[in-house]
């Protein structure tokens, strides 16, 4: 027998008790106690002219949320520099928004990184979300001999150049190169100490690992901010894979999610909503109230999940 396709409230009711049944608990209501989260969203730079159309339908989706900054990336060795400072420079010109570019250590003298962070400051960003960053081809980091060294030693340094708001990076599940959980923390202390005044986590997707680091932190008398950082899954192969070169551990329930769906986008974003706004209720009932997305330049996706979160567009009612 034949059966006409679900329709799209077909499908998400299932996922809504998913959602607001007994074993999550409804959502917390919006009003003045429980005001919408915090959201910044991160977008990477473009490489080609449809996909820099594709970066910019996003940042203007998006812009209306109001986030509090949106940071762009920076490619593995710099690679994306110059496409990088455009975008960025564009943000400040032509939209509301507050851009933090990143910045690495990777493949450039001091002199070189300072010189890119003057550019910045000059062209109206006062933001930098400072890295050690990636070697080209995925091969083993070993510092420039004329430049930053690590992070901690970026952030002093982009310090000294001017007076710069700095947003570091945080690892759940510890960094990948890290000698050990306990070097790893102690190396996100030496970046606060250096002048960073958060920190963002790399993406996780259980809830208790969030929550765990962050007793760790504590213990290690680490008391800035640590934004978690959320990536919402519609593709389930390409976040395994994201999650395998960054050390994140990908639950099997969460496969189990998005069985059957590889040839059935539509659900797939569905269910992806739902995960990632269960992901945050949770983490705002234990007291988290400002998150940053990789936005992957899909506004769509994001955008849903903050409107399931009570986020509404600027003049929207």
């Amino acid at each position: 027998m034949n059966h006409a396709p679900a329709s799209q409230a077909e499908v998400l009711a299932p996922l809504e008790r998913w959602l607001t049944g007994p074993r999550f608990g409804a959502l917390p209501a919006r009003d003045a106690a429980h005001p919408a989260p915090a959201l910044s969203f991160e977008f990477f730079p473009p490489r080609t002219e449809a996909l820099e159309t594709q970066l910019w339908n996003c940042i203007r989706r998006l812009e209306p949320l109001a986030p509090r900054f949106v940071s762009v990336t920076y490619g593995a060795g710099g690679t994306t520099q110059e496409r990088t400072h455009a975008t960025v420079s564009r943000i400040v010109t032509d939209t509301t928004l507050t851009p933090a570019a990143h910045l690495t250590c990777v493949g450039a003298t001091r002199d070189e990184v300072d010189e890119v962070a003057r550019r910045y400051w000059d062209a109206g960003v006062r933001h930098i979300v400072a890295l050690r960053g990636d070697v080209p081809g995925g091969g083993a980091y070993a510092p420039h001999p004329q430049g930053y060294a690590y992070a901690a030693e970026l952030v002093a340094g982009l310090k000294r150049v001017a007076d710069f708001e700095i947003s570091v990076a945080a690892y759940p599940e510890t960094h990948p190169a890290a000698a050990s959980a306990e070097a790893d923390l102690d190396n996100l202390k030496r970046k606060l100490d250096a002048g960073a005044s958060r920190a963002i986590t790399q993406f996780f997707f259980e809830t208790e690992t969030y929550l765990r680091y962050l007793d760790r932190c504590l213990a290690a008398g680490i008391t800035a901010p640590i934004v978690p950082g959320i990536m919402p899954v519609s593709n389930f192969a390409q976040a395994a894979k994201f999650s395998a070169l960054n050390g994140a551990s990908v639950p099997a329930w969460l496969g189990h999610l998005f069985e059957g769906t590889e040839d059935d986008p539509e659900t797939r974003r569905m269910v992806a909503a739902v995960v990632a706004a269960e992901q945050v209720r949770l983490l705002q009932a234990n007291g988290v109230d400002e998150f940053h997305f990789y936005t992957l330049n899909r506004p769509d996706l994001t955008f849903a999940i903050a409107h399931i979160l009570g986020v509404r567009a600027v003049g929207a009612k």
